[in-house]
């Protein structure tokens, strides 16, 4: 098994390239089941996920050609409709292959998802949604069986909470359903809002694209075709790289990134001391003298998102003061805490809130990560830590970072991937 080395750096400098976002790839790959036609899709990362899916689609008979700029997914000879645990349980986003399966075949078999344990995801919001399009929906042995002989018909759908992996696929079932579907309270990231797109450009008319109601006229089972695409790039990464800049005080240019789609994390840097210089694709990170406290409260975008929580908490370490963070979207997301804890971190937990008292003096040692994002934290808790600091079960991070490593020890820090 893997594992991270990392040794203490004064500052980072340089350009980290960004890649394609691991959370928009993951729908646009199942979209392609929609597709008439052999798709080409440019700028997927190489991350573990994106393995695990093709994967999937892979055994339920499609094609999948994986180069290293440009991947094809020919879904035309899809002949199986079981969606089995084996590979399942490594990836909730799995799941993301439900609606579409079941909107071109009428019938399917999903394995209940497995993926990060940061707390309950439950999948009750995209069947109770597919039940209302018309689908039959049991539940035995751990599998979802979904039936809809007829096909799916349009609908008004009311999410009860904002649910992203439920919006696009329930998106893409109504892409191909009979009829007009309407979903109300839908995610507005941009991971869904370039599944839109795509699918708005390719045949499948969608109103509302970008708000919290979007209507979809169906197909009525008529496949699509789908021209080339590229992923757009991916703000986690982008946001984790800049906290890595904020919290060794270096000046970093990040390249290939959006950065409309960063708001809430630039805002949150600013307020923490940090500036910036940016252009439509280019976000420079300039060092601050001090890096302040900050409050922050995850909630679904344009609002800060949990997935820069953990990494903010490392940076937040550092700041000279109390911060407060308050996780309002994942009822067991601050697992970091405990291993941040180890390495000196001042933070104490009180339910959904931490309060992060800082500066706190950081010392290596044998972490463990415990999610995706989390792993992150304590990479970036080790470019600052005295001594070294080993971060293990990094298979955590492979599945939603393209080469962490490699782009860090491009810009000067001093880190290296061992074996156990």
């Amino acid at each position: 098994m893997d594992y991270l080395q990392i040794k203490r750096v004064n500052s980072l400098n340089g350009n980290i390239k960004i890649s394609g976002a691991k959370n928009a790839s993951l729908p646009l790959i199942a979209m392609v089941i929609l597709a008439k036609n052999s798709v080409s899709i440019k700028n997927l990362p190489h991350v573990a996920d994106i393995n695990t899916l093709l994967k999937l689609l892979s055994n339920l008979g499609a094609k999948c050609n994986r180069e290293e700029d440009i991947t094809t997914v020919d879904t035309s000879t899809l002949t199986q409709t079981k969606a089995t645990y084996d590979i399942v349980k490594t990836m909730r986003a799995s799941i993301l292959v439900l609606g579409p399966i079941l909107a071109r075949f009428g019938h399917c078999e999903v394995s209940l998802p497995g993926g990060c344990a940061i707390g309950q995801r439950p999948v009750d919001l995209h069947l109770k949604a597919l039940e209302q399009m018309g689908a039959v929906i049991n539940i035995e042995a751990g599998y979802i069986h979904a039936m809809a002989p007829d096909g799916l018909k349009g609908c008004n759908i009311i999410f009860d909470k904002i649910t992203v992996t439920g919006t696009a696929n329930i998106v893409m079932a109504a892409a191909l359903a009979e009829g007009v579907t309407t979903i109300t309270n839908a995610a507005r990231e941009p991971e869904v809002v370039q599944l839109c797109e795509i699918l708005n450009a390719n045949g499948v008319k969608i109103d509302g694209i970008g708000t919290a109601v979007l209507t979809i006229q169906g197909t009525d089972k008529k496949l699509i075709h789908i021209d080339e695409f590229s992923v757009i790039p991916d703000r986690i990464e982008a946001g984790t790289y800049l906290c890595a800049a904020a919290i060794t005080r270096s000046e970093l240019t990040l390249t290939d990134v959006n950065p409309k789609h960063l708001g809430a994390v630039l805002s949150k840097l600013q307020e923490m001391g940090s500036k910036f210089t940016t252009t439509e694709d280019t976000i420079t990170i300039h060092p601050s003298d001090v890096i302040k406290a900050v409050k922050i409260v995850t909630q679904e975008y344009p609002a800060f998102p949990t997935d820069m929580q953990a990494q903010f908490m490392a940076l937040a370490t550092q700041a000279e003061g109390t911060s407060i963070i308050e996780e309002r979207l994942f009822e067991n997301r601050f697992m970091h805490v405990s291993e941040l804890q180890r390495m000196g971190a001042d933070i104490s937990l009180n339910g959904n809130v931490a309060t992060v008292n800082g500066k706190s003096k950081l010392s290596g040692t044998d972490v463990m990560a415990t999610d995706l994002r989390a792993s992150s934290a304590l990479v970036l808790a080790g470019l600052v830590a005295d001594g070294i600091t080993n971060v293990h079960r990094i298979y955590h991070l492979d599945r939603g970072y393209d080469s962490l490593e490699k782009k860090l020890q491009n810009v000067g820090a001093d880190i290296v991937r061992l074996k156990e």
